[in-house]
């Protein structure tokens, strides 16, 4: 009998750390390198989140927190729904983990049975398909080519749901492509999600990494029915945020 259990033989190795790794490697034998694997910005933490967490400390604000977490947080939260996306949240709607991998696997957890199929366009983050293994489910691959700017197709979305089909990732704008989606590209895979009662899985903590006058749209911001089906996933970690006040 083997120490380890059986579900951990369906993941390997992060590929990211892996590259991540390489290229300290490489940097540390005086090679030049860019590293394009681990998605951290280029500045480190701003000084007023690290005064805040130090006084934190200070105030012995360091005890346990209700799982769901903090209801300050959670309130600035729905507030920044409210005020960037036009989304109205309750407090019980809201769930804050220790970063978005770590909601992204309570999410697939939650609601994957053995068997149900995740919808995961192609390129994808490498962590989504492991993700999907470890609660069960079955990774459904939609290749997003060049010439439709690595966007995922309604048309191709479509033809990839079955009877199994639980839900789609969509992550916008994308990781590792950089693509994004127009309100009315939205539109398109939100009406056939919505007639086939499939979760979107908005994977959105790039939002804010986006040039030339794009506008992002948030998938549930698009109508009411998406966003009865759709699971915002989001964090703090990519960019610096402006003061929803």
């Amino acid at each position: 009998m083997g120490l380890l259990a059986d579900r951990l033989q369906r993941i390997g190795e992060s590929a990211t750390l892996r590259i991540s790794a390489k290229a300290k490697q490489l940097k540390a034998e005086g090679i030049d390198v860019i590293d394009l694997s681990i998605g951290e910005p280029d500045f480190s933490t701003p000084e007023n989140i690290k005064q805040a967490g130090k006084q934190a400390i200070d105030d012995n604000f360091t005890h346990y927190t209700a799982n769901p977490g903090i209801p300050e947080l959670k309130q600035a939260i729905i507030k920044k729904l409210r005020d960037v996306h036009g989304l109205d949240y309750n407090p019980n709607q809201i769930i804050v983990s220790t970063g978005a991998k770590n909601s992204i696997f309570n999410l697939c957890t939650a609601i994957l049975n053995k068997g149900d199929e995740v919808i995961i366009p192609n390129p994808y983050w490498v962590s989504y398909p492991a993700i999907v293994n470890l609660a069960k489910g079955a990774p459904v691959y939609v290749h997003c080519s060049e010439e439709n700017g690595f966007r995922l197709h309604p048309k191709d979305f479509a033809e990839a749901i079955t009877p199994r089909t639980k839900a789609l990732f969509l992550n916008n704008p994308c990781n590792p492509t950089g693509a994004a989606y127009t309100k009315d590209e939205l539109k398109e895979i939100v009406d056939i999600a919505v007639s086939e009662n499939i979760i979107i899985i908005a994977d959105e903590i790039y939002e804010k990494l986006v040039y030339d006058g794009f506008k992002f749209y948030s998938v549930a911001a698009i109508s009411p029915q998406a966003k009865d089906i759709t699971v915002i996933i989001n964090g703090v970690s990519k960019a610096k945020l402006r003061s929803c006040e």
